[in-house]
């Protein structure tokens, strides 16, 4: 039976998208849809992209891009590399490319330039990566960045009173327009959950895996999810975004 799983942020951490895969028993008939943030932190960024390029070719995978895709693009087209980006995880992924041909990266390239900035399905359910602050919905919003660095909305739904209801006139109108919103972005475990979190008609994908946590999958449909082993452990030499 098809399912539609959802992958939150991996950031470098390769083992652990493996171990998620095989832990939820992934088949070719199951459409994936991954948050962003591939790259960054955890040694393995490019071995990741080349990984989902390769899968995108015989699965039905749907790539958002992540406020790190952007960057790391900038980098591999334009030889960007600002010193934030290097000092949040970026230098482990330029280390990552390390011998790779012009011809591979424009490959990796080609990859990053057709992520999505969201995407919503036919049951109107959008996954986008961070947020949005329009309240006509993403397709409205005036800085496209918002996509992947807004945490308004993730903030709007950890702060409302859960006895609002969606008929009261004081429910956040930017969450009515949708059945339900899978995010990325900000990590579960500033909040002291290590498994994906729940608030209004969200559902928070990012569980940490950059730092100390685990990478994420889930049905979307049942909500049943499965993880990776906590990253430091797949990683015991590295840092990661620690």
């Amino acid at each position: 039976m098809k399912r539609t799983l959802v992958i939150g942020d991996i950031h470098g951490g390769f083992k652990a998208l493996k171990q998620v895969l095989e832990r939820a028993a992934v088949t070719a008939e199951d459409q994936l849809i991954f948050l962003g943030d591939y790259v960054d932190g955890w040694s393995e960024s490019s071995h990741i992209i080349e990984f989902l390029t390769e899968l995108s070719e015989k699965q039905d995978c749907i790539f958002i891009k992540g406020n790190h895709d952007a960057w790391c693009e900038d980098w591999i087209s334009l030889g960007m590399s600002p010193e934030i980006w290097l000092f949040h995880g970026g230098r482990k992924t330029v280390e990552s490319y390390e011998g790779y041909s012009l011809e591979h990266l424009d490959r990796h390239l080609a990859f990053f330039q057709q992520m999505e900035n969201y995407y919503v399905d036919p049951q109107n359910r959008l996954f986008i990566h961070a947020g949005y602050s329009s309240m006509h919905g993403p397709e409205k919003e005036v800085y496209s960045s918002n996509y992947r660095w807004d945490r308004t909305l993730w903030e709007t739904a950890v702060s409302m009173d859960k006895k609002l209801t969606r008929n009261s006139e004081l429910y956040p109108k930017r969450l009515l327009l949708y059945n339900e919103i899978f995010i990325g972005h900000t990590p579960t475990i500033d909040l002291g959950v290590g498994y994906p979190l729940n608030k209004a008609n969200i559902w928070n994908m990012d569980t940490g895996a950059a730092y100390t946590g685990s990478l994420s999958i889930m049905d979307v449909d049942t909500k049943e999810f499965w993880q990776s082993d906590p990253l430091p452990s797949l990683y015991p030499h590295e840092r990661g975004r620690n």
